[in-house]
């Protein structure tokens, strides 16, 4: 097993409180946060070791969130997505998105879509973006899936295990992330891959995500790569 992280997963949390401290509104700090976004990706794209990189980047909760507010937020998404798409392709970069994309506006849920086809292919990053996600809610769909399959005699029950429930998450065939970063403070999980981080090392950076640098995240990956993953085992 490699001492560096294959797949690490971020909780970009922070853009709106960091936009209060400068007294700007919320959706500035989203648009800083979108350059933060940049940054990273290519840095996990031209990294030796890291082969996946998953964003949290709206969650299922946040429709709570203003109505002007969440509507930006779409169109920031769009528009970050379609001025980005000739350098994902161009760079090798593999979109996916995990989440209930189709109860986004549709020309969101278009560009989305869009994004995925034109990047099938490409094998130098796996990107996966978690839009309108929630894990709860990955993992009832899972046992809907399930269920199905058993009441068209396609499994019995004794079928079930953690391999084949995994094989119904929005993440599959991906290995669990190595390590989550959440950034901002917060030492929740915010209903985030609660099935995939079961054993994932976890840091907590203070530094709210529109000043989070790639000197940040080598010193976050620098403290994972300090600690002993032991899986329920121990060190002997």
């Amino acid at each position: 097993m490699s001492k560096y992280p294959n797949h690490i997963a971020i909780i970009m949390d922070g853009n709106g409180r960091w936009a209060n401290q400068k007294n700007k509104p919320r959706i500035f700090g989203h648009r800083m946060g979108v350059q933060r976004v940049r940054e990273i990706v290519k840095f996990c794209r031209n990294s030796e070791y890291i082969d996946i990189l998953t964003l949290y980047t709206f969650s299922s909760e946040n429709w709570m969130r203003p109505k002007l507010e969440i509507k930006t937020l779409m169109n920031l998404i769009k528009s970050t997505i379609n001025n980005q798409l000739d350098d994902l392709i161009k760079n090798g970069i593999k979109i996916k998105i995990i989440g209930e994309i189709s109860s986004l506006p549709t020309s969101v849920y278009n560009k989305l879509n869009e994004s995925m086809a034109l990047t099938k292919d490409n094998n130098k990053l796996l990107l996966y973006l978690a839009i309108n996600y929630g894990s709860r809610n990955e993992i009832i769909n899972a046992v809907k899936a399930i269920l199905k399959e058993i009441i068209n005699n396609n499994i019995k029950i004794d079928d079930i295990n953690e391999d084949f429930l995994e094989q119904k998450l929005y993440t599959y065939p991906s290995p669990s992330p190595d390590l989550l970063i959440r950034t901002g403070g917060e030492h929740r999980l915010s209903n985030f891959l609660l099935w995939q981080l079961a054993y994932s090392e976890i840091i907590i950076n203070k530094k709210y995500w529109p000043d989070y640098k790639i000197s940040d995240l080598k010193n976050d990956i620098e403290k994972y790569i300090l600690r002993e993953r032991r899986f329920g085992k121990i060190s002997e």
